[in-house]
């Protein structure tokens, strides 16, 4: 009978062992299941922003119009080189406007300039949606707004 319970014994503990093994490997792909499950949500929740493209017309009309894109969440346009939109025009002021994405959308802000921001030849005084095709203004500065498709 010794022998009997020595096989016993080693046959309980394999089973033991092949359970342990067993929940452990189930942990373990939880555990990997769960991860994937929130690096998609974050990739999911992540704001997407659509280019943003200033265009520029020529001065003379004759020539590339000078083009500049952005994939951040804030543009400012001024006079002041610190601006991610620089313009060397005496009509447009230091910080003269503000173009943000939220929710869901580009804004035009002015930052109440001495010349005004003009949105399709009307005075923003409040945040205001811009989308392709809209024509902005600045001092005396003609801007052509051009937004990427999601």
């Amino acid at each position: 009978m010794t022998g009997m319970s020595g096989i016993v014994v080693v046959i309980f503990i394999l089973r033991v062992l092949l359970i342990v093994s067993l929940f452990g490997f189930l942990s373990w792909a939880f555990a990997a299941i769960w991860r994937d499950l929130r690096s998609q949500g974050q990739l999911i929740s992540a704001p997407v922003i659509p280019a943003l493209t200033l265009i520029r017309p020529s001065p003379t009309g004759e020539g590339e119009p000078e083009r500049a894109s952005f994939n951040i969440p804030e543009v400012v346009v001024g006079r002041s080189l610190s601006c991610d939109y620089p313009i060397t025009d005496e009509t447009v002021s230091a910080r003269h406007a503000r173009l943000s994405h939220h929710h869901n959308h580009w804004w035009v802000e002015d930052f109440r300039s001495t010349n005004g921001t003009f949105l399709n030849d009307e005075r923003v005084s409040v945040p205001t949606v811009i989308v392709t095709g809209d024509e902005l203004r600045v001092g005396q500065i003609t801007l052509l707004i051009e937004i990427a498709e999601k």
